[in-house]
């Protein structure tokens, strides 16, 4: 009796001690690793050794938490069962080769606090069920190819403080649901094909510390409530088509002193002008 108790007292000790992660997750790893070509990795895995000891794998309580493959020659596509890595609150997979479209089922994600893909080649658009992640903190997308509209459903990510889009073929107007995100700090959407009005309801992004609408086709007035932005540090709204007047104050605020560009192509500083107490910013 006492061998017996001796014995399996053994064997859960032994099961401790090599607890792993799940089946599930353990085989959306090795799927990320099979679709990216990890045999070219910079750093690959041996995939026969246990899930903790694989490069940029953290496993906390036998549940895989975070994967940093940054800068590790991934390339090739992300597989759909990456949303099977349930518990993980943070992917990062910034300057690598990864391809094609970002998979819908990320959305699954119920815990992603972070997610960076930036400086890849993804195309096409951003999926509306990206927005079901909404526990989402930093989304970062920048450097690719994607193309489409800011999904309409954004609004749903109320944790969002960090969005960087940049330089991508995003186009369209600005959904006047990212106008909800009242917990961003950082909003980077330079360098893309945008157009429309810059809508007042900005004003609701009393957090935002860095807005970037550089490089895109904006129009019309460039909204007064810019103003209101009383934490905002640093903004470039420069190279679009605005046009109209802005106080002396939000000139200053721009890095490039509000350059825009005209019909014909022609980039030109705005002029400031001072009557009395009041400045203004025109187009010569």
């Amino acid at each position: 009796m006492k061998l017996t108790i001796t014995l399996l007292a053994t064997l859960f000790v032994s099961v401790v001690t090599f607890a792993e992660v799940s089946v599930s997750e353990k085989n959306a790893l090795i799927k990320l690793y099979s679709s990216t070509n990890g045999n070219q990795w910079i750093t690959k895995w041996n995939i026969t050794t246990q899930v903790s000891s694989w490069h940029g794998v953290r496993v906390v309580n036998d549940k895989v938490v975070s994967v940093n493959l940054s800068s590790n020659n991934l390339t090739g596509v992300l597989p759909n069962e990456i949303s099977d890595l349930v518990n993980l609150k943070s992917l990062n997979l910034f300057q690598n080769n990864i391809s094609g479209q970002l998979p819908a089922s990320i959305g699954n994600l119920k815990s992603l606090e972070s997610l960076n893909i930036a400086f890849n080649k993804l195309s096409g658009s951003i999926p509306n069920e990206l927005c079901q992640a909404t526990s989402l903190k930093s989304l970062e997308l920048f450097m690719n190819n994607l193309s489409g509209s800011i999904p309409n459903n954004i609004s749903k990510l109320k944790k969002l403080e960090l969005l960087s889009l940049y330089n991508n073929l995003i186009s369209g107007e600005i959904t006047s649901e990212l106008y909800k995100l009242t917990s961003l700090k950082v909003l980077q959407l330079n360098s893309n094909k945008l157009s429309g009005n810059l809508s007042n309801e900005i004003a609701n992004l009393t957090l935002l510390e860095n807005l970037s609408l550089f490089d895109n086709n904006f129009n019309g007035q460039v909204p007064f409530d810019l103003e209101k932005l009383t934490n905002l540090k640093e903004m470039n709204i420069s190279y679009n088509n605005f046009n109209g007047f802005v106080s002396s104050k939000l000139a200053k605020k721009d890095i490039l002193n509000m350059t825009m560009v005209n019909e014909f192509g022609v980039a030109s500083v705005l002029k400031i002008e001072v009557d009395k107490n009041k400045a203004i910013v025109s187009e010569e």
